[in-house]
């Protein structure tokens, strides 16, 4: 397959780069590609403004419009699979500047393999959930507001994924973080829910900060903002020094939040807020992997800018482990989800960091079945016991067994079970770690294989106790609960086939995807005893240790131990404060800011803005005064007694005149043409 990077070089030693447009074997998908992101985001305008007289049919746009960019997206894949080329297209918005070398802001798409497979994702999932929400949604009052919604935040994320600029691709990450706040705030009556949004929103633009920062800089560095420009320049080692390194940390800045990296990671759980469906879509396909996508995109850019990867792994290997310990004492089930989209998120950012490329990229795709397919599931529970927390749960599977099996295999898949999706591209992280460490003596690397090996047996623990929890036992909760809908139980099949089914994409040596997803020097490793079977088997291992662990302790309940009576009750109140990290952001900068703004902002209203309306005030009032002292009395009432008098003046003359006496009449008329004759003769 034609590397990206492979066809600018070629573009550029032929000419081709002065044109405003550079085609590479574009096949059926380049004249149909761009309807991709364009029919969500019209989809939104239908549905905005005319959904309400469809009533409840305004779901069925959303979904076509999906549905038929998923079309177009699983062709663009197959092409690009079977050879097909890289596809780049921009057009000039603006220049800036003039002489020889003016600034080209462009608009345009990039289409790879990495694209491609973006695009799949982001319409896979979206569909399923907005075929889901049909189910779950049915009775919102906002239900018309909602789907225009998912439909724009699609849109979004596929604007963002397509874009071949910083720039656009900037556009694209705010348009994706506006439409989150707004769903996450759904039900915005309820105050818990209306400050997760504003949390995530205020969150999420730190890290936004950072990334114009980060753009800006890289920009200065490269004189352009086109990605495959700035790729390809950093690989001939064009670009370099401290100001790389800093434009990279910048960059990284962005992911750290969106991605919800350590420390920035803390506003992903309270996102629960929103609707289920919205959980699932900004944990899959949308939002938070947004970050990851970026450090992809960027990826030849972050190898050569000085040891910015090595901070990158650093920063992932502490979030996956931290994530994984919360996720353990979570009682509400959308809580131990959103911890372990945090430890995961982890693990993708890691393999970039140590260079396992496709192996993160790899388990982007794996992780969106098997985690979309659990929020959903999640949503199936709490639709029939109205209920989040586990405590009211209970004996589910006697009752909802379409959801109790759907979310074992999704389970399964995130322990990283033999033969589900998880276990391919979770161990391929592994030992993509372990290779690096030990051949490429990387010693961040070490640090990010330990922290995945215990985040394997923790993720499989927690996910055991919530399933146990949730589906064992005896039912703890109110009323009889019931299997969801046809809706909302299709979805969740799709996705646990794809979890038992794509894992085989990433089979090692021969599996496809490590062939289409490829970075510039790096090279495939052969088949290795020890990476491709022994490592495998003992990661498996772990997993399975880590369920018999959960399976022993809540279901067979050995070792009962009240562990605040114990020694440890400070490590446990620590991790149930979430590390207290909420507090130290609450009390050491939001508190003392709020007041020191609220102040600020006092004393300015009472000194500079009321001064400056009361000098305004006293301004017009003084103006109206001189208005009324001379223009009124000096010039307009003597205006208007002046026009009086001449009027009056005027009738008594015409009252002379107009006496009814027709022979006076007939001598002023008479009178009045000698004048003219005179005056015509003088003249």
């Amino acid at each position: 397959m034609v590397n990206v990077q492979q066809a600018l070089i070629f573009a550029q030693e032929h000419g081709e780069t002065d044109t405003a447009e550079t085609v590479l074997d574009p096949g059926l998908i380049g004249g149909f590609v761009w309807l991709v992101p364009l029919l969500p985001i019209l989809s939104f305008f239908v549905i905005l403004f005319f959904g309400k007289r469809m009533r409840d049919r305004g779901h069925a746009v959303g979904i076509l419009s999906i549905g038929a960019g998923l079309l177009i997206s699983l062709v663009s894949f197959l092409e690009l699979a079977g050879g097909r080329g890289t596809i780049e297209r921009s057009w000039t918005w603006f220049e800036l500047g003039a002489g020889d070398h003016p600034l080209h802001l462009e608009f345009g798409m990039n289409l790879d393999f990495l694209t491609a497979v973006m695009f799949v994702v982001v319409c896979t999932i979206s569909l399923l959930v907005q075929i889901y929400s049909v189910g779950y949604m049915h009775d919102d009052s906002r239900y018309t507001i909602f789907y225009a919604m998912l439909s724009l935040f699609t849109g979004s994320m596929l604007f963002m994924v397509i874009a071949n600029s910083l720039l656009q691709l900037f556009v694209g990450w705010e348009l994706v973080g506006v439409c989150s706040y707004f769903l996450i705030g759904h039900y915005w009556e309820e105050k818990e829910n209306s400050s997760a949004a504003i949390k995530a929103f205020i969150t999420n633009r730190v890290g936004d900060v950072s990334l114009l920062f980060g753009i800006w800089a890289l920009f200065t560095l490269s004189g352009t903002f086109n990605i495959n420009d700035i790729n390809h320049m950093a690989q001939e080692g064009d670009l370099g020094g401290p100001l790389a390194v800093v434009a990279a940390l910048l960059l990284f800045g962005g992911v750290v939040s969106k991605s919800a990296q350590f420390p920035l990671y803390v506003w992903l759980p309270d996102a629960m807020a929103g609707p289920t469906p919205v959980s699932a879509l900004i944990h899959a396909a949308t939002m938070v992997v947004a970050g990851v996508y970026l450090v992809a995109r960027m990826f030849v850019f972050f190898e050569h800018a000085g040891g910015a990867l090595n901070v990158v792994a650093l920063i992932a290997a502490i979030t996956m482990l931290l994530a994984a310990v919360l996720a353990i004492v979570q009682d509400d089930i959308k809580r131990v989800l959103a911890y372990s989209t945090v430890s995961q998120l982890g693990y993708m950012v890691a393999a970039l960091g140590v260079g396992a490329y496709t192996a993160g990229v790899f388990h982007l795709f794996t992780h969106a079945f098997f985690k979309a397919c659990l929020f959903l599931g999640a949503g199936s529970v709490i639709h029939a016991v109205h209920s989040n927390n586990l405590s009211d749960m209970g004996g589910l599977r006697r009752y909802m067994p379409h959801t109790f099996r759907t979310f074992i295999i999704a389970s399964l898949g995130l322990a990283g079970i033999f033969p589900l999706a998880g276990f391919f591209s979770k161990d391929e992280i592994i030992g993509g770690a372990l290779r690096s460490a030990s051949e490429g003596d990387q010693a961040v690397a070490w640090v990010v294989f330990g922290s995945a090996i215990i985040t394997a047996f923790l993720t499989a623990f927690y996910m055991a106790r919530a399933c146990i929890k949730a589906f064992w036992g005896e039912y703890r909760g109110h009323g009889t609960p019931h299997e969801s809908p046809g809706s909302m139980v299709t979805p969740l099949w799709i996705l646990a086939v794809g979890t038992l089914t794509v894992g085989f994409l990433g089979i090692p040596v021969i599996g496809p995807f490590q062939d289409w997803i490829t970075v510039p020097g790096h090279e495939h490793h052969g088949f290795s005893t020890f990476y491709n079977l022994v490592l495998p088997v003992g990661s498996v291992l772990v997993a399975l240790l880590g369920i018999y662990l959960g399976y022993l302790i809540f279901y067979r309940e050995r070792w009962r131990y009240d562990i605040l009576a114990g020694p440890f009750a400070w490590a446990y109140r620590f991790v149930e404060n979430k590390y207290f990290l909420d507090d130290l952001y609450l009390n050491g900068i939001v508190n003392p800011t709020k007041g020191a703004i609220a102040r600020a902002t006092y004393w300015s209203n009472q000194h500079i803005l009321d001064g400056a309306v009361n000098k305004v005030a006293a301004g017009t009032v003084g103006t109206a005064q001189v208005t009324y002292d001379v223009l009124d009395q000096q010039i307009v009432d003597y205006a208007v007694n002046g026009a009086a008098g001449i009027t009056g003046l005027t009738g008594g003359i015409l009252k002379y005149i107009q006496t009814g006496n027709v022979q006076r009449y007939a001598a002023i008329l008479f009178g009045a043409v000698v004048i003219f004759v005179v005056l015509l003769v003088l003249l």
